[in-house]
Order: structure tokens, then C-alpha cells, then sequence
């Protein structure tokens, strides 16, 4: 992720500025133009409001939600864009605010991104992007109505700047038809989960325990392991430790694993995973969505075999606690010409049976939701036994030390330890790159940065 320089700020605001008072005379600094008359009762200063179509951005995933809003509500004009839903880190709403900021123009009302770094960026500066939505958008019901801890990823300064679509909380996935068939028990520990990788790799080769080939690796190893790769302390601070102990034992767990080849490192939705290695998943550590997305849908696990168990946790740790990987979010721009329909569109979509429990892919985080689609996910009747306790049971235990900076850690991941690793190198030795790269694009970022 590139920064401007200071000059071209300057540049870039001055600019704005010239436009604003060509168009509306004299430029407002705290914010977007204040419609006529108002009050201005949302902690910002709203654009003027006008009838219109309500502009949405979603990734191709979250198509569905637009179109279960439209179903539901066929007398509002919608104009749906798909994008990439900034994933792995590709900074794509980014850039193109920045565009829209120096044209004056051209801001979607309402955007969905799988990332939790945007409350970082889009809330800061005179040309903040997000609109808050409990200065006065959204009543505390609504706002409680979300699972603790959920909107935690993009609160700044208490400030509540996004409506999260769904939790992506850790959890262990296994085939317990052939666990059954191995006579192996599920770990509990990360302790007990490496040793059964070790019973696998002499006693049935070829079978996989886990997979380190993608982006999101560190999301599930290191941040269930506590590992303090990047601790935001303040709005431009961030302490970056990556190559301590707690991160130095989720390497090594990775490496031993990678070693005796029970961890792939084929990329999970690559063209080769599932065809090579698709029924020989003994067990993935992965996310809530894993269930849908990886094993209902790439894999194509039959019905009955698969089964979740709880978290996994390191022994001692106490409380036990767990990563996550994604788990999207609603933003509402403040620059939006049409708030209550944006409001409306952001909420539906946010808590709606109708697309949440009817249509989401993902376990939701609106609380109430939650529990209704993890009963249809039991219902279903294709899992092998209880889903919900640890899922639900996981939601709860997503360590808040990992941060969640301007920059995405996955694309660090990327383009720092996965060739290396790939080359033969091992995680552990990677350890200060990864290190030096998360530095270097902190303070490329506007990071103070600490060890």
C-alpha cells in the first residue's frame, strides 16, 4: 500500500478545495456539504439529500444480499457494482475513494469489504470516507443487536463505523468418518493436533491435517497463537513483534507439519487442491465459513462426514482463545445524497433473515440471526453431529491483540513468507522478514512503529 507524500496531499486538498468553492462556495473543513437547513443529527455533516438510485458495492459472494434487498423491497432503485471486496488485500477501495475525493464525485452510498482494515483509513482526515453510525444513523438496538465484540474491528476512537456481515471465528474442522475409520481422537490442544499430524504422516501418508499454501495462514496459526505481529496502540502507532515466542511456536508447528508433507501448501481454492488432495482431508483449521465455502462447496465432502470440534488452544492458555479470517462488513458513506435509503439498505442486509439466515454463506453477527442459522445449518443434515456449540462457543474467544492496521497482513504473508516458504524455507527462519516487512509497510502506511 503506497502513501502520497505530503506535498501531493497538499496538492490533492488544495484542489478539492477549489472545487468546493467553484461549486458551493467557501469549503466546509469538518466534512462533506451540510444540506440546507439541517442539523446535522448524524456526528458529520451530511451531503445535501436528493431522491435517486441508491449506489452498493459488494464482492461477487455478497451479489445475493443486493438482490434479496431488491426482492424485498422492489419499489427502491438500486445500482449494484461488484468488486473484488478488497480481498487479500488488494486496496481496491482505497484507491478508488482517493480518485472520488479528488474528483468531488463518484462515492458509492453503501459498500461491502471482506477485510476489517477500513475503519483504519476511511474514518480519519478531512476526507473520511465512512459515516459513524452511532452518532446518531442507528439506535442503540440495532448496535446492540450484534454479537459481542463484533463491531470491534471497525470501532476508532469508540466510534462505530461499520455493521459487520459475519464472524469468521476459527474453529477445528474434521472428516469423522475417517478419524472413525483411523481410530484417532479429535485434539484439543495445539500440542495434540501436531503429534496426530506426526501419527498421520507414518501411519497414513498423504492425508492432510491442515493447509499453509494461502494468504490467510498467519490468520489462523499465529493469531490463535497470540503471536503480537501487529498491535495497534494508537491511531498512527503500532507494535510489531513477530518473532516472539508466541509466534516462534505456531511456526514451529507449521514447519513440522509442512515437513512431513501432512500441511499442504496448495492454495485452498487453487485448481489442484481439491483435485489432488480433496478426499484426503483427515481435519483444516479454518474458519466458520469453511463449512460452506471449502467443504460443501470445493470439496464436495459428502453429507455425514464432516464434523466440527472446538477451537483449538495452546496448553496453559487460559482463557482459550482463537483467530479468524474475514468476516466482511457494511459501510455507509458519509458523502451518501440519500441516508435514509442507505441507512435502510445497511441495516436490512446487516440483520435480515431473509438474506442472513436465508442466503449468508457465513455464520452472522448479528446475534439473533446467529442463532437461527446455525439451526439451519444443523437441520440441514449434513454435518455428523453438533455444529453449534463450537462455532458458537469460538465467536467468543477471537483474540483482540491481533490488529487491524490501514495495510492487510495477508498481503504481507504473501508476498514475504509464502515464496520463501515455498522455496524451502521454514516459517521459524522467516520469522524477522516477516518482521521487517510488517515495519517497513506500517511506516510506509504512517506508522509509528514499535518492537
Amino acid at each position: 500500500m503506497r502513501r502520497r507524500s505530503h506535498a501531493l496531499r497538499l496538492a490533492i486538498t488544495a484542489a478539492a478545495a477549489l472545487l468546493a468553492v467553484a461549486a458551493c462556495g467557501p469549503p466546509n473543513p469538518a466534512g462533506p456539504a451540510k444540506a440546507k437547513g439541517s442539523s446535522s443529527p448524524y456526528g458529520f455533516d451530511a451531503a445535501e439529500q436528493k431522491d435517486g438510485k441508491l449506489v452498493v458495492w459488494v464482492d461477487s459472494t455478497r451479489l445475493d444480499a443486493a438482490k434479496a434487498y431488491q426482492a424485498a423491497h422492489p419499489g427502491v432503485q438500486l445500482d449494484v457494482v461488484t468488486y473484488d471486496g478488497n480481498a487479500n488485500g488488494s486496496n481496491t477501495l482505497k484507491t478508488k475513494v482517493q480518485l472520488f475525493n479528488r474528483a468531488g464525485e463518484g462515492w458509492p452510498d453503501v459498500v461491502f469489504t471482506t477485510d476489517n482494515n477500513t475503519a483504519s483509513w476511511a474514518s480519519q482526515g478531512d476526507d473520511a470516507f465512512v459515516a459513524p453510525l452511532d452518532k446518531g444513523l442507528l439506535d442503540d438496538a440495532t448496535l446492540g443487536g450484534f454479537a459481542k465484540g463484533a463491531l470491534d474491528v471497525c470501532t476508532v476512537g469508540g466510534t462505530v463505523y461499520c455493521l459487520r456481515n459475519d464472524l469468521a471465528q476459527v474453529v477445528l474442522w474434521y472428516n469423522k468418518k475417517l478419524l472413525d475409520e483411523f481410530g484417532y481422537a479429535v485434539p484439543k490442544t495445539w500440542e495434540e493436533y501436531q503429534a496426530l499430524g506426526e501419527k498421520v504422516a507414518a501411519e497414513h501418508p498423504g492425508h492432510i491435517v491442515g493447509t499453509a499454501g494461502d494468504a490467510w495462514a498467519p490468520e489462523i496459526y499465529m493469531w490463535g497463537s497470540e503471536c503480537p505481529a501487529g498491535q495497534i496502540t494508537g491511531a498512527k502507532a503500532i507494535t510489531v513483534k513477530a518473532t516472539d515466542a508466541t509466534c516462534a511456536r505456531a511456526a514451529k508447528l507449521m514447519d513440522r507439519l509442512v515437513a512431513n508433507k501432512t500441511m499442504s501448501m496448495l492454495p485452498l481454492f487453487g485448481p489442484d487442491f481439491a483435485k489432488n488432495q480433496g478426499d484426503k482431508v483427515l481435519m483444516l483449521p479454518g474458519p466458520a465459513w469453511y463449512g460452506g465455502a471449502v467443504f460443501q462447496g470445493t470439496l464436495k465432502t459428502p453429507k455425514g462426514e464432516l464434523a466440527v470440534a472446538d477451537a483449538l488452544h495452546w496448553a496453559g492458555q487460559d482463557p482459550p482463545v482463537t483467530g479468524n479470517v474475514g468476516g466482511g462488513a457494511w459501510w455507509l458513506s458519509r458523502h451518501s445524497t440519500n441516508l435514509k435509503a442507505a441507512k435502510d439498505f445497511l441495516t436490512w442486509v446487516a440483520t435480515a433473515d431473509a438474506y442472513q439466515v436465508e442466503l449468508s454463506p457465513g455464520y452472522p453477527a448479528h446475534a439473533a440471526a446467529a442463532a437461527k442459522w446455525i439451526k439451519k445449518q444443523q437441520d440441514s443434515g449434513y454435518y455428523a453431529g453438533d455444529i453449534a456449540a463450537p462455532i458458537t462457543a469460538a465467536a467468543g474467544q477471537v483474540w483482540s491483540g491481533w490488529g487491524s492496521p490501514e495495510f492487510s497482513q495477508e498481503a504481507v504473508w504473501a508476498k514475504t513468507v509464502i515464496p520463501a516458504q515455498t522455496a524451502g524455507k521454514t516459517v521459524e527462519s522467516l520469522l524477522p522478514e516477516w518482521q521487517t516487512a510488517i515495519e517497513q509497510q506500517a511506516q510506509v502506511s504512517g506508522y509509528q512503529v514499535t518492537k
